[in-house]
């Protein structure tokens, strides 16, 4: 697939993928607290287009952005970094 641009990507975790060609994925990043100066850990989750079905819970993936795909999925999974070590 061609490079259209600038897209942003990011790497979390699959926690639910129970829908159809669709994963939900938990990105974690760290702020710094404004005031105590304390690394604080925040969350958030994507709902991500598997068009293959292929992700497990538990895997690592890259995420990229792309156009709106449905109501909620804004993103795409560009890759498979790691598998889950235990199945379930």
């Amino acid at each position: 697939m061609a490079e259209r641009g600038l897209r942003k990507k990011l790497v979390g975790t699959v926690v639910s993928n129970q829908m159809e060609k669709s994963v939900v994925v938990l990105v974690e990043r760290l702020t710094k607290h404004r005031m105590y100066k304390k690394y604080i850990r925040k969350r958030s989750k994507y709902m991500a287009h598997d068009p293959l079905n292929s992700c497990e819970i538990g895997d690592r993936v890259r995420i990229t952005e792309c156009r709106p795909l449905s109501k909620n999925k804004r993103w795409r999974v560009s890759e498979l970094i790691e598998r889950n070590p235990i199945k379930s």
